[in-house]
């Protein structure tokens, strides 16, 4: 690490994060509805977004600070075994294919802004409506920090953070500023805030990977080095454990962890809030339908992404802290101006999905706790105001996750989100496709996904901790080593399965389902969908 500040890589870097937090203001004027107070408008962007906006808007959500900092981290450390976050992401477009149309239709159809939304309407039940919103809004926190620890990883390397020994005041002054302005500019532009951003994030990673992936390799001797060196270095004993520190293979006994791992996190992707908020908002059916087709563009730049792991080792990157190995890589390798559209990058790619998490969870506050439990009868501008206020108490809580967390630990807690958001999957995808689940089944079910998960990986112990060092355990029954999400998604669907013929055979009371088979097809312009866009907007072409 260079001593002092990278003054040329600091300018560089102020640049763009003024560009953006500019963008990010002027954003409340873009496409701005007649109605603004609603949150159709304020957290869903007036649900007008096309093809392009959608595409931008969806890959800024999902590959965020997390894809940059933490994926080639966990490489870096551990070699191949961190490449699971490649196999997941082509595992779930085929899958949303199957089921994000149907839920657009049907939010549309009946002005859901929420999964809970959905989720109550379809099964007429508020406790299962409140527990995916709980699970939602607990399951996006350790998200939204990832992004802050993303931040705060090229702050560092820039010699802006200051050292271990600084005044903790002093330390995270950059970040909170950072932090500060990112609430800012979320309260007064919503989701369209992060959808204008998104172009300029989603543009400087592309140019960003595209150099990296060239001129590092022939500054370090090409591929053949880099992996030979990198190959040397896994062998070594890892004194911490007595074993190798990693592979650039995984070896036998931890395929079912990466098979199992990158399946689990392929289901829960998009039972994040922040990913179906960005789903909603756009403006028709078929511009879902196509981005399910265009988005694994992101995933050929993921696959080259995770390889700067293996660049960090190669170019002899030596950090404590594996979160800080790739924007090392980037000061050690890039002329000064460059590292500073690299960290520009990183920084904006932690802003548009941190913006759009924190949205996500204060519309299911809104919507599934304020309205349906405190003020059934709030107006749309109370509901908005409410919503506003929650994204800045959510973004606060992130923030002391961050500054109170031990951050090498930040793709764990990551994952164990991950654990939590995918007990939501049988309420969800299964009220998507058949009524059959009893309510009350979907709620044990989860209830029992989420207890075993959080008790299995609390039990998880780490080198550098003694609970929730990891996402993986012994699966039940099997005795191989596998992700604890989806073995505690194995047991939410038994326990559903099972109480749902129990539920059904002495004629437990069903809820209400306020849905037709018909709106799980409707599109914008078919009659009654609930779509209200502006004159400005409905006709406007992307």
């Amino acid at each position: 690490m260079k001593d002092g500040v990278n003054g040329v890589a600091l300018a560089v870097f102020l640049f763009f994060f003024l560009l953006v937090t500019v963008m990010g203001f002027l954003a409340a004027r873009w496409r701005r509805a007649e109605n603004e107070h609603s949150l159709d408008e304020w957290g869903l962007g007036g649900r007008s977004f096309g093809t392009w906006i959608t595409w931008f808007l969806l890959g800024g959500d999902l590959y965020t600070a997390y894809t940059f900092v933490a994926v080639p981290a966990a490489i870096y450390a551990a070699g191949a075994a961190g490449f699971f976050a490649v196999p997941y992401t082509i595992l779930v477009y085929p899958l949303i294919f199957t089921f994000l149309p149907r839920l657009w239709s049907v939010s549309h159809k009946h002005g859901y802004v929420t999964t809970s939304d959905f989720v109550r309407g379809r099964f007429g039940s508020k406790g299962l409506s409140l527990a995916v919103a709980l699970t939602g809004i607990l399951a996006t926190m350790p998200y939204i920090a990832l992004q802050l620890v993303g931040i705060q990883a090229v702050l560092d390397v820039m010699g802006i953070g200051g050292g271990e020994n600084t005044n903790w005041f002093i330390k995270d002054l950059p970040l909170l500023i950072a932090f500060g302005v990112l609430a800012a500019y979320t309260y007064s532009s919503g989701l369209r805030a992060p959808a204008l951003i998104a172009f300029v994030k989603d543009t400087l990673i592309y140019i960003v990977i595209a150099v990296a992936i060239i001129y590092i390799p022939i500054k370090l001797g090409g591929f053949d080095d880099i992996f030979a060196k990198a190959s040397d270095a896994f062998s070594q004993t890892n004194p911490a454990t007595g074993a190798p520190r990693g592979a650039l293979i995984p070896a036998e006994a931890g395929q079912w962890t990466y098979a199992t791992l990158a399946l689990g996190s392929a289901l829960a992707l998009f039972m994040y809030p922040h990913s179906i908020t960005a789903t909603l908002s756009s403006r028709s059916r078929e511009v879902i339908r196509r981005n399910t087709t265009i988005l694994p563009l992101y995933s050929l730049m993921l696959g080259l992404l995770a390889l700067l792991g293996f660049m960090a080792i190669a170019a002899g990157v030596k950090v404590q802290n594996g979160q800080l190995a790739i924007p090392q890589l980037f000061e050690t390798m890039f002329p000064d101006w460059f590292a500073g559209v690299a960290f520009a990058a990183i920084g904006i790619g932690a802003l548009v999905p941190a913006a759009i998490m924190s949205i996500a969870a204060a519309n299911l506050f809104t919507r599934n706790i304020y309205k349906d439990f405190i003020k059934p009868d709030a107006t749309p501008e109370q509901e908005t105001k409410v919503s506003k206020l929650v994204s800045l108490l959510v973004k606060v809580g992130a923030l002391a996750f961050v500054l109170t967390m031990d951050k090498t630990v930040a793709i764990n807690f990551q994952l164990l989100g991950g654990i939590w958001i995918l007990q939501t999957f049988p309420a969800l995808v299964g009220g998507l496709f058949t009524r059959w689940f009893h309510r009350w089944a979907l709620l044990a079910g989860w209830a029992i996904g989420m207890i075993y998960g959080t008790v299995a990986a609390y039990g998880v112990a780490s080198p550098t901790q003694k609970h929730f060092g990891g996402s993986a355990k012994e699966i039940p029954g099997i005795g191989e080593i596998g992700y604890i999400g989806l073995t505690a998604f194995v047991l939410n669907v038994v326990v559903t399965v099972v109480l749902t013929f129990v539920l059904k055979a002495v004629k437990a009371p069903d809820g209400v389902d306020e849905t037709k088979p018909e709106d799980y097809t409707a599109d914008a312009g078919d009659p009654g969908v609930q779509v209200e866009l502006p004159p400005a907007t409905a006709g406007s072409a992307h």
